[in-house]
């Protein structure tokens, strides 16, 4: 159950940091369903790409001490549960996304607390 959950939450920082670079390489274009966009957004797009490749190095630092690490890791899927928020937010403000990021969206509310209480039945014994 731990090196499952381990390699689990190692993969998910792989994927992270993959994205990140994808998204710094192509910027916005790489976004499914994107348009041009300016160089403002543009900019921000790449900047806001590498905060989430250290959010994928955080979590592979976590997934190799993840008993130890667990503050951080529960942390971490706050954050990730929070954008999923965040996706509400813009769904009710300008409108719902592609299907691709309704996905995603599902995925950022339902993958943070499956992983915390894989986490708590693991190591919190």
């Amino acid at each position: 159950m731990q090196s499952t959950l381990k390699a689990l939450i190692f993969i998910f920082g792989a994927v992270c940091i993959v994205i990140c670079l994808i998204h710094v390489a192509y910027g916005p274009a790489s976004i499914p369903g994107s348009v041009p966009v300016n160089a403002t957004m543009d900019s921000e797009d790449r900047f806001y790409a590498t905060l989430f490749g250290g959010f994928g190095a955080a979590l592979i630092w976590c997934s190799r001490n993840l008993g130890e690490r667990g503050g951080v890791f529960k942390a971490l899927m706050l954050v990730f549960f929070l954008g999923g928020i965040a996706r509400f937010v813009s769904a009710w403000q300008v409108g719902m996304p592609n299907l691709f990021f309704q996905i995603l969206w599902a995925l950022e509310l339902l993958l943070p607390p499956i992983f915390y209480l894989w986490w708590r039945k693991a190591f919190d014994s």
